[in-house]
């Protein structure tokens, strides 16, 4: 039987060179360093053999929290490789959320970077787990020193298109956050035809930007650039200047709308500039208009905005060439999200599951070989984001017009997407409305120039309380990932209530809207 190990298929797209550059990045003293296909590849079997020397059982979860570098992206692929299951966690949830994680996931080998270790390894043992190993953001760790010790050649373990390739926690509505389970398949899918659907050709470049925690930089631009067999050229964080400076050398860029946004603030950024560069995508958050704009003005090249989620990868696209699905329809609009990719189905629907006519507002549901197994030890809410015709419920409101374009409009779950990132107000408003003199609170999404939306916390103080609005927001810091906190927060007499009692959103964001305009 073949393997569908998804290692597999990206190992098989290196070059034939195998001493050709890879990624080339900077280390955080400034040194330049590069690393060769046969680097990534004698690396990740290293580590590989690391996880095969554990004798974990079938299945095993592997939780990474650490800082963005290339050891981490072969960590990644060592997983993959060894046929344990990556979960990876962002870098700024704090200890209660990673309890919650490793609680849920019970990860048979915990990653972290050196300076957590403290309290990273007593939440992990405590919760079970076996082995917990360091990897820092400069090469050091106690993961790279066992792994030395390994051999650096490794069959990759068979895998079945079926078999869980990662976990991604995406934030629940009701604070709780699930898991949703990624199999090799999903992946190997939805990157295949990416590599198509996107133009790559051999010679491209490409921009890696982004973290590597959230579907978009570790899926969508890692599978992207393996399997072209393309060099990267790696940004540990995101710098305008250095972004706008490696496109003389680079073809392909990948960012969230705040990159956009703060590019168009350098005066570096002109034609000149990027006219090496092939292609710009955008996703994650809604790309404003005015950003999409004030790009194509500025650089001559129109943004490719698409559409994706932690539970599907990607979605819809613009085109990058002509569609012959849709009449040979080439252009890049603003305000959409493009077509639904090739073997992806997308329809929109009313709350009684019925199809609505073209340029009519429902709910979006999707279909296809991208589309995730479930929620991991969650089968009753699986089977609630499930029609009984199969149709994932992707809880976001849009429309498909007449030539094919979908534009989403809304989310049916007051999801506030922040630079990129989900945030799900129940969430903040339980960890708020926990805090001394607060009797209850609302946090709503407001647009913003940077971050594309922000959260706006306004709550009511308990009789007697007098609750200061800026050290809610110093305590929220502690407790929160940075990208949730409320960037603004305000007390007031009541929250406006419908006939129901229920809290009106719509009017709290109509009011505070402006704020930051």
């Amino acid at each position: 039987m073949r393997s569908h190990n998804l290692f597999a298929a990206l190992r098989a797209a290196f070059p034939s060179d195998l001493d050709l550059v890879a990624v080339e990045t900077t280390a955080p003293d400034g040194t330049a360093l590069n690393y060769t296909w046969r680097d990534l590849d004698h690396a990740s079997a290293r580590m590989a053999n690391l996880l095969a020397s554990l004798a974990l059982p079938e299945g095993s979860r592997v939780a990474v929290q650490v800082e963005k570098s290339v050891e981490a992206m072969v960590l990644y692929l060592a997983t993959l490789r060894a046929g344990c299951v990556f979960l990876p966690l962002n870098t700024a949830y704090q200890s209660s959320e990673i309890e919650y994680f490793i609680g849920n996931a019970e990860p048979a080998v915990v990653v972290c970077t050196p300076g957590n270790f403290g309290w990273v390894s007593k939440i992990a043992f405590t919760a079970g787990t076996q082995q917990v190993f360091t990897l820092g953001d400069d090469r050091t760790g106690s993961l790279l020193e066992r792994a030395a010790h390994h051999a650096d050649q490794h069959q990759p373990v068979a895998r079945t298109a079926d078999d869980l390739a990662a976990i991604l926690y995406t934030s629940g509505t009701t604070g709780r956050s699930k898991g949703a389970m990624l199999t090799h398949g999903n992946l190997l899918s939805n990157a295949v035809m990416l590599k198509d659907y996107w133009g790559w050709v051999p010679g491209d470049v490409l921009i890696h930007a982004l973290p590597i925690f959230h579907v978009h930089g570790l899926f969508v631009a890692i599978h992207a650039a393996l399997l072209n067999g393309s060099k990267m050229i790696w940004l540990a964080k995101f710098e305008p200047k250095a972004a706008i400076s490696a496109m003389a050398r680079a073809t392909v860029f990948m960012g969230v709308p705040t990159l956009y946004v703060r590019m168009l603030a350098e005066p570096g950024l002109t034609r000149e500039a990027v006219q090496n560069m092939r292609l710009f995508i955008s996703g994650s958050a809604p790309l404003l208009i005015e950003t999409f704009t004030a790009w194509q003005q500025r650089t001559g090249h129109t943004i490719l905005e698409r559409y994706g989620m932690s539970e599907t990868i990607m979605l819809t696209s613009n085109p990058y060439a002509a569609d012959a699905r849709y009449g040979g329809q080439d252009e890049r609009r603003g305000a959409t999200v493009g077509f639904a990719l090739p073997g992806v189905g997308l329809r929109v629907v009313n709350d009684a599951n019925q199809p609505l006519p073209v340029g009519e507002i429902g709910n979006i549901q999707v279909q296809g070989p991208n589309v995730f197994k479930g929620y991991w030890r969650m089968p009753e809410k699986t089977a609630e984001e499930f029609t009984p015709d199969g149709w994932f419920k992707t809880g976001d409101v849009g429309l498909v017009d007449a030539r094919g374009y979908v534009s989403i409009v809304g989310r049916s779950k007051d999801l506030i997407i922040s630079g990129g990132y989900n945030v799900y107000p129940a969430e903040v408003e339980a960890a708020i409305n926990e805090l001394p003199g607060v009797a209850e609170s609302a946090v709503v999404g407001v647009p913003h120039p940077d971050f594309g939306e922000v959260g706006v916390a306004v709550l009511v103080a308990r009789p007697g309380a007098q609750p200061d609005a800026e050290a809610i927001v110093a305590q929220l810091k502690i407790q929160l990932a940075n990208f949730k906190i409320p960037k603004r927060c305000f007390v007031v007499a009541e929250l406006p209530r419908n006939t129901m009692g229920k809290v009106q959103k719509n009017l709290l964001r109509a009011q505070y809207q402006s704020l930051f305009a």
